[in-house]
């Protein structure tokens, strides 16, 4: 990884002629490998956290209107492919989303592929084709209509773009905070020369050794003595400051970094901080301004392409339930589940399945219950219910 990193960022900094010497190259690297850690980590932080919450998500297929668990159940909930589980094949999925603000999903021998790259033609009036399809190191030999793909689009604009630009402009400070601390924990001093001094033969070799290695060892020595020799005199004019007060700057920026970053992923930032305040609301916005509308964004493009207008009115199509994302405390909901079953709301199946839990294979836990409590308006008025 180091080392695709380090050749990649040569090639780019050099349009792919790389003239540095070796240590110019390590140093630009860990320069530029140091700002780009900071900005992919808050990244891949966004983009894990949605891809997570979106595998746990139930893919429930219908026909007539009736809910079946059949073989297009099985390809999303369990194996897309026979090389991924369905967990490994929507973090691809999310993954390829948000890096490329859109995703291809191919469909070979009832088979779901995630495309790693493709280029597009758009049309207005006629479908979009896609060609230099390629899926998993294999090149597909032919171009694909729009409608014999799944193509997702996350939005009109990259995000991803808008982040690293605004991202460029903050580091700046980054970069200023941590030359500011590496300085105030420096030590710095004055040597004092002797003009006899210098006017031994040996005195700039002398010199070398003194400055590149031994003051070093020294000012780095918990515990250590300075050699001096007749000519030299020393001044030491600040010691080392152990204050956190520079390396809590540094973090509260690249706080900030994943701050934005998330803002851009409409996730609330105290779901990726530390702090645990507030967690509950931040999950409901989560699941609100960013699960369920791109869980919606999957449906529709899965229920357009694979049932089709035909299919929808005969009761043909797919749901992503995002019911259970939450975790439910059955003690904690037992009056709730009460009344849902109580009321006729709901089966019991029905619960079951919302707490996490395996249905009854009974035909009285699909049935409705209501308890007598319950009577009409019109009864309780004095009238007789129609």
């Amino acid at each position: 990884m180091a080392v695709s990193l380090k050749r990649w960022l040569l090639e780019w900094l050099s349009g792919g002629k790389t003239q540095l010497l070796p240590a110019e190259q390590d140093c630009i690297c860990q320069q530029y490998a140091s700002e780009l850690y900071v900005r992919e980590l808050a990244f891949w932080i966004c983009v894990n956290l949605i891809g997570n919450t979106l595998s746990k998500c139930e893919f429930r297929t219908y026909a007539g209107g009736t809910e079946i668990k059949e073989a297009e159940y099985y390809r999303w909930n369990m194996e897309p492919n026979q090389n991924q589980t369905s967990g490994a094949f929507l973090h691809q999925l999310i993954s390829s989303l948000y890096l490329n603000n859109e995703a291809l999903v191919i469909e070979q021998g009832k088979q779901l592929l995630v495309a790693d790259s493709f280029q597009k033609k758009v049309y207005a009036l006629y479908e979009d084709v896609f060609s230099q399809v390629s899926a998993r190191e294999f090149a597909f030999g032919r171009t694909f209509l729009q409608g014999e793909v799944l193509h997702f689009r996350l939005s009109s604009q990259n995000m991803r773009v808008l982040i690293n630009g605004l991202y460029e402009t903050y580091q700046k400070l980054i970069d200023y905070g941590a030359q500011s601390y590496q300085k105030s924990r420096g030590t710095k001093g004055i040597l004092e020369i002797d003009t006899m001094a210098t006017g031994n033969k040996d005195f700039q070799e002398r010199y070398k050794g003194l400055r590149e290695k031994e003051f070093k060892t020294w000012a780095q020595a918990e515990n250590g003595v300075l050699p001096l020799w007749r000519g030299m005199k020393y001044t030491d004019l600040g010691s080392k400051t152990y204050s956190s007060e520079g390396t809590r700057d540094i973090r509260s920026m690249i706080d900030d970094v994943m701050d934005f970053t998330a803002g851009a992923f409409q996730i609330p930032p105290a779901l990726i901080s530390k702090e645990v305040e507030g967690t509950e609301d931040a999950e409901k916005r989560f699941l609100a301004f960013c699960i369920e509308p791109l869980a919606r964004l999957l449906e529709e493009e899965i229920n357009r392409k694979i049932y089709g207008y035909d299919g929808f009115r005969k009761g043909n199509y797919l749901r992503i339930d995002t019911s259970r994302l939450r975790h439910v405390g059955i003690l904690d909901a037992a009056t709730a589940i009460d009344k849902l079953i109580s009321s006729g709301a709901f089966c019991i199946n029905d619960v079951r399945r919302a707490v996490g839990d395996s249905e009854i294979n009974e035909d009285w836990a699909n049935r409705h219950f209501i308890t007598k409590n319950y009577e009409p308006v019109e009864t309780a008025e004095g009238g007789e219910p129609k």
